[in-house]
Formats: C-alpha cells, sequence, structure tokens
C-alpha cells in the first residue's frame, strides 16, 4: 500500500491492516502493541548486542534509545537482535574462519527480519569489524528508510595499551624480551570495558567511512562507547529514521559511486584498514554499484594519508574524539576538493550542509596533520599485481616499512603453522613470510593475520620481514604487509605455486609482486599442485561453495544480481 502522507510504500500495512490480517495483529498485540501503533510507521532496532565481546556488550542500552526516540517520534519501534563474532577472541583459531562469514550471516539474518516483519525502516546499531558492514549490507540491499549507529570507541587500558599490545607482547614473550608476569599485567590490563577496539583498527574505520558514506548521523562515528554523546547519538538516530520514512528517503537515494569515493577518501586520510576495501566492494557490489579495486588505486594518488593513529601511528580513537572526531578533517578535505559536497546524507541535507558549521582542531593538536604535511603524500592502501596476484592484492603502507622489500620465501599452508614458526625463532630478516589457503574458499572465511603480524613485530622485525597471504588482516596488523592475494591457492591462484627459498619482490611504488621463477618452471608446478581441497560441513560448507573471490567483496550474492 502507498503512505498519504509521503506517496512512499508502506510496508507495515501489509501486515497489519484489513480484515485479513487480524491474526498478524491479535500476534502483535501480545508484544505490547496497542490499537494505535497499528496507524504508525513500524521502525524495527537492529541489534547486534552480545555478551560474547566487549565491542557490542553495551549495544542494548544503545537501542533502547533508539527504541525510545522511534516511539517518541511517532513510530512504533521494535527491538530484535541478531549474532555477532568477535575477532579479537577468535583469532589465530579455527573459529576465525566463521568472522568474515558472520558479515554474510548477519545481512541476511536482519534482511530476514526487515522484510518478514513489515518494517518501513530500522536502525541497525553495529559495534565489531563485520556487524558494521553486515548492517549496511543489508540496508542497501533492503532499500527501506534506515540509519546505521556505531556502538563506539573502547577507551584505552593502561598505559595507552590496546588489543594489540596483547598480541605483540605475546611476540615479545617468545623474543624472550618480556617475562610471564609482564605478560600476564598486559593481558589484565589492556581492555577495561566496553567498545571497539581503539585505534584506527577496522571498527573505527568502518565507522568512519560509513559516516563518510552519508549513512550515520554526524560525529556517530567518533563518539566513546560509554558517553551521553553516544546515548544520544541513538536516540537521535531512532527519531530521524521516522523522519526519514516520511521523507521516502532511502538508502539508494545515498549511497552513490560519489558517495563511495566520499568514503574510501575519508578512509585514506585516516590511515585505515585494509578491510575497508573488502567491505566497501561488498557495499557496493549490494548496491549494484561498478566499483572495485581500480577504485581505490584512482583515489589514493589525489588523497593523502594525514592521521597519526595506531597501529601505525602514536594515537588512540579516543584522542581523536577528544578534539572533535572526523568531521573538521571532513570538512578540511572537502575545502580541499577532495570530497564530494553534494551528496545527500541522512539528514536529508547535502554533505556540505552537515560539514557547515563544523569547528576547526584546536591549535597545536598532533593527531591530524595538515594536507600540506602528511604523514604520507598519497594512500597507504596501495593495489599491487604481477605474476603473484593477477587479479590483485591489497597492502598497507604507511610508508615507515619502506616502498620495496626484497627476500626469500618461507611458505605456510596455514596461519597457525606460520605462527608456530614465528614464535619458535625460525623468521629471520630478508624472509617473505606466505601465509596461503587462507582465502574466502582455502580457509574457508579469510581468517586475519593479525596473530602472526602481531609476533612478527613483538620479535622486533616489523622493518625487516615482508608476509603475504590469500588471508586479510586485522586493522590492528601493520608492518610490510600484502593480503587479499588473489586468485587464493584454493584456487589454483599463483600464490600456491611458491616454494621455500624463492625469491620475491613487493614494489609498492610500481605497486607489484614479482616471484622471480620462470613461467616454464611454474608451469610444471602448477601440473603437480594438489587441489583437493579441505572436507567442509554446515555453514563452512555453503559459504565456500557460494563465496566470491576477495576482489569481489568477497560477497555470497551473484554478481549480477
Amino acid at each position: 500500500m502507498t503512505d498519504e502522507k509521503t506517496g512512499g510504500r508502506r510496508y507495515s500495512s501489509e501486515i497489519v491492516d484489513g480484515l485479513e490480517q487480524a491474526p498478524s495483529r491479535a500476534m502483535l498485540r501480545a508484544v505490547g502493541f496497542t490499537d494505535d501503533d497499528f496507524t504508525r510507521s513500524q521502525i524495527g532496532i537492529a541489534s547486534t548486542w552480545s555478551m560474547v565481546t566487549p565491542c557490542n556488550m553495551h549495544i542494548n542500552e544503545l537501542a533502547a534509545h533508539a527504541r525510545d526516540g522511534a516511539n517518541a517520534a511517532g513510530g512504533k519501534a521494535v527491538e530484535f537482535n541478531t549474532i555477532t563474532i568477535s575477532d579479537g577472541i577468535s583469532m589465530g583459531t579455527l573459529g576465525m574462519r566463521y568472522s568474515l562469514i558472520s558479515r554474510e550471516v548477519i545481512a541476511d539474518s536482519i534482511e530476514t527480519v526487515v522484510g518478514g516483519e513489515g518494517f518501513d525502516g530500522f536502525v541497525a546499531i553495529g559495534g565489531c569489524d563485520k556487524n558494521m558492514p553486515a548492517c549496511v549490507m543489508a540496508m542497501v540491499r533492503l532499500n527501506r528508510p534506515s540509519i546505521f549507529v556505531y556502538g563506539g570507541t573502547i577507551l584505552p587500558g593502561a598505559k595507552g595499551r590496546d588489543i594489540v599490545s596483547v598480541f605483540e607482547a605475546v611476540g615479545a614473550r617468545a623474543a624472550g624480551n618480556l617475562s610471564d608476569e609482564e605478560l600476564l599485567e598486559v593481558e589484565r590490563t589492556a581492555i577495561p570495558g566496553p567498545g571497539s577496539c581503539g585505534g584506527m583498527y577496522t571498527a573505527n574505520t568502518m565507522a568512519s567511512a560509513i559516516e563518510a558514506l552519508g549513512l550515520s548521523l554526524p560525529n556517530s562515528s567518533a563518539q566513546n562507547a560509554i558517553s551521553d554523546d553516544k546515548r544520544d547519538d541513538s536516540r537521535r538516530a531512532g527519531e530521524m529514521v521516522v523522519k526519514l520514512v516520511e521523507a521516502d528517503l532511502k538508502p539508494l537515494d545515498i549511497v552513490t559511486l560519489k558517495s563511495l569515493e566520499n568514503a574510501v577518501t575519508v578512509t585514506i586520510a585516516l590511515g585505515g584498514s585494509t578491510n575497508a576495501v573488502l567491505h566497501l566492494i561488498a557495499i557496493a557490489r549490494e548496491a549494484g554499484i561498478d566499483f572495485g579495486l581500480d577504485d581505490f588505486t584512482r583515489i589514493g594518488r589525489r588523497v593523502p594519508m594525514v592521521a597519526d593513529l595506531r597501529p601505525s601511528g602514536r594515537h588512540a580513537m579516543s584522542e581523536l574524539v577528544a578534539i572533535g572526531g572526523i568531521r573538521p578533517l571532513m570538512k578540511m578535505l572537502l575545502d580541499a576538493g577532495l570530497l564530494h559536497g553534494d551528496v545527500i546524507t541522512v539528514t536529508g541535507q547535502t554533505l556540505a550542509s552537515d560539514l557547515a558549521d563544523s569547528p576547526d582542531y584546536p591549535a597545536g593538536q598532533e593527531i591530524i596533520r595538515p594536507l600540506a604535511k602528511p604523514i604520507k603524500k598519497d594512500s597507504h592502501l596501495v593495489i599491487l599485481r604481477g605474476n603473484v596476484c593477477p587479479e590483485g592484492a591489497v597492502a598497507k603502507i604507511t610508508g615507515k616499512e619502506g616502498t620495496k622489500f626484497c627476500g626469500s620465501a618461507k611458505c605456510y599452508d596455514s596461519e597457525e603453522s606460520a605462527l608456530q614458526s614465528i614464535l619458535r625463532g625460525e623468521i629471520n630478516a630478508g624472509d617473505v613470510v606466505v601465509i596461503r589457503y587462507e582465502g574466502p574458499v582455502g580457509g574457508p572465511g579469510m581468517r586475519e593475520m593479525l596473530s602472526p603480524t602481531g609476533a612478527i613485530m613483538g620479535r622486533g622485525l616489523g622493518d625487516k620481514v615482508a608476509l603475504i597471504t590469500d588471508g586479510r588482516f586485522s586493522g590492528g596488523s601493520h608492518g610490510f604487509v600484502v593480503g587479499h592475494v588473489t586468485p587464493e591457492a584454493a584456487l589454483g591462484g599463483p600464490i600456491a605455486l611458491i616454494e621455500n627459498g624463492d625469491e620475491l619482490t613487493i614494489d609498492a611504488q610500481s605497486r607489484e609482486i614479482t616471484l622471480h621463477v620462470s613461467d616454464e618452471v611454474l608451469d610444471q608446478r602448477r601440473a603437480r599442485l594438489n587441489r583437493s581441497g579441505k572436507k567442509n560441513t554446515g555453514l563452512l560448507a555453503k559459504y565456500a561453495a557460494a563465496v566470491k573471490s576477495a576482489t569481489d567483496g568477497a560477497v555470497t550474492i551473484p554478481l549480477d544480481s
């Protein structure tokens, strides 16, 4: 049916209007609906609350504020939950196979509830790496008025520690540079309470990208998890989504090629996670927009990295929050002609209007540099190709690691075997650690390699060793690291053909990875390659059968849908 006020479709009318829907109304009365509620816009509150991770342990409270905001604005809010997986807890284990898979499960589950219950609009609240892009993928896929709320960043632990401090402490302990007691003290003090990991890791990267995309209210990405600002952000999101329903403003009115370019620009300026490449491409696929690896190269040539944030920098996200968040940075980028100011956001205004009253950063702050004096003059997200990755790979090169690495391969067919080799001291300066069969199909699930990269850093080899993988990296990884190598090993990609001792060159300036082995020898190796693969069951088998390449965002939807 059509809403007389907006001319837009009122999905909830199919559920609650008419004689034949009396059974539906009877069911809804049992969960608190009144006669008046059946005349209101129904607003779903998609909560990723759970107690499996500090990133999401407070989101039930934020969902309640969003609910109250929607009800106060004249809607009828209905809360529902979906799952989440903790990357930080599952990291380095077989459980990590489910991390990227959970992105698809969460997007599917939000679609299922919103579509099945006939909500007219919804608020999606996420706080950990994969549930955030999952929320946005569902928003774009459903194309109903909706807003994303970020759960907020965690505060630093003692001595400025965070989760990456613990991973790197493991490597330091293995190297004999830290005692058992010192490691335990780091473990006990690094995570002080609720909120997402505190550097410009994947959660804060994606929160910033989603705001730049136009799908969050201004400054939603730069608030502490436990704060009045975050509670107010949630309430205002509930209020605003009711207005979006009335205005019939939907995600596909907001997510465009221009807004995706804005999201990439902000991600680069902040020194964000390589996971943003995977997730923004996935969001573009859901929106039916032709956007891929080459767009990151195109945009990256003109956008500098200016944020001195962890993991490669010095500061935590909470420190950026304290000086104004990302709004002054976005205003700076807009004034320099690096953002599209004419795109529409969930405020119903243009981005330029949203940023018009943004204050400048305080004088003397050292977190965000001027565009004229950047940390790196172009993008730290470097898209590589070559005979190792003819379909592409993604490197995170801030410049501190250098721009070229030549070394000899040490090959591992799983993350576990590589990590144990690193901890035993078997990796030396000049080695290129090759971790394969960890791609979307081969893992399955494309595990993150924070445990190996953290151990490398902890052993003091961060500037002496490179690592390449068909898996991916946590936003907390840093060093000379290259992920998303495609085609992946499980599909017979060239990374499967590398042998111990092979010479490799990774050149961030020419954007190439070169395996110095002749085509003739590679053909001989390919002929004897065993591609029997792993025997997966359940969800892992379903995912391995459906997932597309990392180059296509590792989505499970048909690419022509």
